[in-house]
């Protein structure tokens, strides 16, 4: 009670109800490749299905990764995962200085250059041609009809080992730039993005996160009024037309417009009329026709040329000046009500109406102000959902204005909105013409809407080729108290004569200095896969030898074959998830302290067949070098037959259960000890201590953990010395329930005539 200098009441309120927690044993924790999510973060994923959405789907990229946590998943529904990749990128760029409708590009990469890849920026080709072949390995060839794709002017091919962004970019030039944005084309994670600025300014929008799926990703931005709408007027009218014809092309996919004349003079006056029309229409633009015959039809622009063409193709009626389609050619008159039609923003149907004045910028009266934009995400070549062109995401009247706010307070800025809710994409520069500002400034100089493809992006190197110095970074993410994990998974075995190093790592510098969780390892594909000297346990048990002994690691025997549903095919698997998974699920069915092997629980899921399966003979040689065998029984599945840890010191701790029953007692006890740290070591505080621990481990004891314990912190082992040294020592004694691993049956044939008193316990 504190001292009172003059009279009062003082209450008081003391909590003596501390009491041990419950402490998880069941959270898992992986590193490895996967192709799309932030790398070096971890994130919590409760599902197979949140795994995929998160980290995409499995490739021959990365298999045994992927496979590794969903087995997991597939046993408990608590998994961290953190995404490792190469992120210093080794750039190689295209450069091209002619002028030719297929010029030669050359690449200061001899691997990065694939036919299918799109190019940017050629003065006389479409931007987002495609490459049609490769000439060699020092050069390509681009081949293509006008399909352009504004893209960029920019054309970028990195080497494959280095996880890069997929970019979108403005078309502001003819010429290729060479140009690897100063090496910030990759975006770890949210907290990197934070960090920086992305300095050309051609780069208006990248992918969240960094890889080859970036590349499906289209934005498209509707930031006037004009842009949302634009009547495109055609003159037939002109002196100089009189003897000519204007033919539109419509069906079902097909708009095309094309104008000939025969007349001597008159394609000057043809040039300057279409050439109008041609400026005022964007590719991926909706245009409106048909009349009250063949009613009316949305057709969207599928090509655009990047010039009006010389004169003897324009003399060509079937030229064609932007086209949807093929079908049949139809008189302009006879499918078209007027000579005006409408184009329309790709994306005009899925937004409420045109770009204006927000509500905000009306409040401070700016009602000149028409600061509103539309966004619009779309999966353009299909690669998140499986449908081409599918929209992911809408953003409706955001702002250009950096303070503006929604009716309920929100944030209406659109760069704030992007990145604060995209599940896709982030912001990196404004559009040419659509800056932030004042109210006077706000309005869009941009007539025509922006369709920004992603490219650029890349995977890097797969699971087998990754250095594994960013494998183990990536682990470092579990090293703080911070994450609470139990189960950590190696996946793949990488590196070293014997892919040890990743579980060594794992055991010095995260489970034995955590103190609170294992390490699960697989052996070597190479050891039990199609082993080609059929010595699968001799190189099982050099693999394992190649290990720590360590009571905090546990390896299994091998490879599982399971149907990968996702590729249509199958894959060889690492055990270590399903290992993991068994752990979980002892933890939901019994406590962590009951083995997780056996025909109780210790059956595997997911599996086809075992790329070895060990019999007795080899069983034994495995279980006393401290690997786990797994094993298949006919009729009756594929069970985890063996629970020691890798401790080779003959020990209670070389047995699963024991460890983590220690691991629970260890971390529970503790954080309860945690509420006793600078109060007095005097006999108050010590019975408090032993009235906190007992009922905990008398649960224990009674949910078959340990056979017996006793608690002691009095006087004995709280002496005057270490009193005065601040300290308190609590000691815990424990007798821990040990798991069957031999059965011994006698059957002793007695004769008739004996009792079985007599015999009973005499051999």
């Amino acid at each position: 009670m504190a001292f009172q200098v003059s009279p009062g009441v003082n209450v008081s309120e003391i909590d003596l109800t501390t009491v041990v927690p419950a402490v998880s044993s069941s959270v898992g924790a992986v590193a490895g490749v996967f192709k799309w999510g932030p790398i070096e973060t971890r994130t919590l994923v409760s599902s197979e299905i949140d795994l995929v959405s998160r980290f995409g789907k499995p490739t021959n990229h990365n298999p045994e990764t992927f496979f590794t946590a969903a087995n997991f998943l597939a046993y408990g529904n608590a998994l961290y995962v953190v995404r490792a990749g190469n992120t210093t990128p080794n750039t190689a760029y295209v450069s091209c200085t002619t002028t030719s409708s297929s010029p030669n590009i050359t690449t200061t990469s001899t691997s990065s250059i694939e036919a299918g890849m799109k190019v940017a920026g050629l003065s006389t080709i479409p931007d987002g041609a495609v490459i049609q072949s490769v000439t060699n390995s020092t050069s390509f060839v681009v081949s293509v009809s006008a399909n352009g794709v504004e893209t960029s002017t920019n054309a970028y091919f990195y080497s494959s080992n280095s996880v890069l962004s997929a970019i979108a970019t403005s078309n502001s030039s003819n010429a290729i730039v060479v140009n690897n944005f100063a090496g910030t084309t990759t975006v770890k994670n949210d907290e990197h993005y934070d960090t920086l600025t992305f300095s050309d300014t051609d780069l208006l929008y990248i992918a969240r996160y960094p890889g080859e799926l970036g590349n499906s990703l289209k934005v498209s931005v509707c930031d006037s009024v004009n842009a949302y709408s634009r009547s495109i007027d055609i003159q037939t009218s002109n002196a100089n037309l009189a003897s000519g014809t204007i033919t539109a092309t419509v069906g079902s996919n097909t708009l095309t417009i094309a104008l000939a004349n025969s007349a001597s003079g008159a394609l000057t006056e043809a040039n300057t009329q279409l050439g109008t029309v041609l400026n005022r229409l964007r590719l991926n633009d909706i245009i409106e026709v048909g009349n009250s015959t063949i009613g009316k039809q949305y057709l969207k622009i599928t090509s655009v040329p990047s010039a009006m063409g010389t004169n003897s193709q324009f003399a060509n009626s079937t030229h064609r000046y932007f086209t949807v389609g093929t079908d049949n050619t139809y008189q302009l008159s006879t499918n078209f009500s007027s000579n005006t039609f409408t184009a329309y923003w790709e994306y005009f149907n899925v937004v409420d109406t045109a770009p204006g004045t927000s509500d905000y910028q009306s409040s401070f009266g700016n009602s000149s102000a028409i600061d509103e934009l539309h966004v619009v995400v779309a999966d353009e070549d299909g690669k998140f959902t499986g449908v081409p062109g599918t929209v992911l995401e809408v953003f409706r009247s955001l702002s250009r204005a950096s303070d503006a706010k929604t009716a309920d307070g929100a944030a209406n800025y659109y760069q704030t909105v992007i990145n604060d809710t995209s599940s896709y994409i982030r912001w990196a520069n404004h559009r040419s013409g659509v800056g932030s500002g004042l109210a006077s400034t706000l309005s869009s100089a941009n007539t025509l809407p922006l369709y920004a493809s992603f490219h650029n992006g890349q995977d890097g190197d797969d699971e087998s080729s990754l250095p594994i110095g960013r494998v183990l970074a990536a682990y470092d993410m579990y090293t703080s108290e911070e994450v609470d994990v139990s189960l950590l998974m190696t996946g793949k075995s990488r590196g070293g004569t014997n892919g040890e190093q990743v579980a060594n790592y794992l055991v010095d510098n995260i489970a034995e200095v955590r103190k609170d969780c294992i390490v699960l390892a697989s052996p070597d594909k190479a050891d039990v896969v199609q082993n080609a000297s059929r010595d699968e346990s001799n190189d099982v048990v050099t693999f394992r030898n190649s290990c720590r002994s360590s009571s905090y690691l546990v390896i299994d025997s091998g490879y599982k074959y399971m149907y990968d549903k996702y590729n249509d095919t199958f894959r060889w698997i690492p055990l270590n998830g399903d290992i993991a998974g068994l752990c979980v699920r002892t933890d939901a069915t019994r406590d962590p302290w009951f083995s997780p092997a056996g025909f109780n629980r210790g059956q595997i899921k997911n599996i086809i067949k075992l790329a070895y399966n060990p019999d007795k003979a080899n069983r034994d040689l495995l279980y006393k070098n401290g690997v786990n065998p797994v094993v298949s029984f006919p009729g009756q599945g594929t069970v985890l037959f063996g629970d020691k840890t890798a401790l080779a010191k003959p020990s209670a701790f070389d047995r699963i259960n024991v460890r983590r029953l220690f691991i629970t007692l260890e971390k529970a006890i503790s954080t309860a000890a945690k509420f006793s740290l600078f109060e007095f070591n005097d006999e108050f505080t010590r019975a408090q201590f032993v009235s906190l621990v007992e009922p905990f481990l008398r649960d224990v004891q009674g949910r078959r953990g340990i056979y017996d314990f006793r608690v002691v912190c009095d006087s004995t082992n709280n002496t005057g010395e270490i009193i005065d040294r601040n300290e308190f020592v609590g000691d815990i004694y424990i007798k821990p329930a040990k798991s069957i691993n031999f059965i011994q049956l006698n059957f002793v044939a007695v004769r008739t005539g004996v009792a079985f008193d007599e015999v009973v316990g005499k051999f």
